[in-house]
C-alpha cells in the first residue's frame, strides 16, 4: 500500500489550523492554512496528497476539545518522519512526560531526554517542532522566563496557551477571550 498525506483544518481562537496526517499519524501542524503550508508539508513528506477528510476527524475533534478546555491529553498517533533521531528523542520525551498545565525548562528537557543536549539546542529543537500544540513545545520555558516561541504570532501565543492551561497566571492586561493572532 502506498502511503499518502491528507489535510484537515480546524477553526480555533488562534485562527484556522492546518493538520497533516499520514496513515501512521499526525506529521505536521501549521498555524495557518495556506497553499504554501500545504505544499511544504507535501514536499517534506514526499507523499502524494489525497482527499481523506475522515482520517483527520479524531485529530480535529481533539484540537477543538483542547481549545474548549475539555481535553488535557492528546492521545493521537504521531508520525515522526520529519524529525531526526535526537529531535525525535527530545520531542517524544516532551510529548510523553510534560502534561497539560505543567512546564519544563529547556535544560531540564535536555536532561530528561537523555540526549545531553544543551538548553540552547533544545530551544532550536522546539523551534523546529513540526507538530506544535499536540507535541507541546509551548510548555518548554527558559529558566529565567517564558522563552521564545515560533508558532502562530510568537511568544504571545505561547503565553496565551500557557494561560489557557493554567501553567501561568493571567495578568491584569491579558484577556484569555481575545487571543493574539
Amino acid at each position: 500500500m502506498t502511503e499518502t498525506l491528507a489535510f484537515g483544518t480546524v477553526d480555533t481562537v488562534l485562527g484556522r489550523l492546518l493538520v497533516s496526517e499520514t496513515e501512521t499519524g499526525i506529521v505536521s501542524l501549521d498555524f495557518r492554512d495556506t497553499p504554501a503550508a500545504r505544499e511544504r508539508a507535501a514536499r517534506k513528506t514526499g507523499l502524494p496528497v489525497v482527499d481523506a477528510p475522515g482520517r483527520l476527524d479524531p485529530a480535529l475533534a481533539a484540537l477543538r476539545d483542547y481549545f474548549a478546555g475539555d481535553l488535557k491529553t492528546f492521545e493521537l498517533p504521531i508520525d515522526w518522519r520529519l524529525t531526526g533521531d535526537v529531535h525525535r528523542q527530545v520531542l517524544t520525551t516532551l510529548y510523553e512526560t510534560v502534561p497539560y498545565g505543567r512546564t519544563i525548562t529547556y535544560g531540564e528537557l535536555g536532561d530528561r531526554s537523555g540526549t545531553g543536549v544543551h538548553a540552547q539546542v533544545i530551544g532550536q529543537v522546539m523551534g523546529g517542532n513540526p507538530i506544535p500544540l499536540i507535541v507541546p513545545c509551548h510548555r518548554v520555558v527558559a529558566s529565567n522566563g517564558i522563552g521564545g516561541y515560533s508558532g502562530g504570532s510568537g511568544v504571545e501565543v505561547k503565553r496565551w496557551l500557557l494561560t489557557l492551561e493554567g501553567a501561568i497566571p493571567a495578568t491584569l492586561d491579558w484577556d484569555i477571550a481575545s487571543p493574539p493572532r
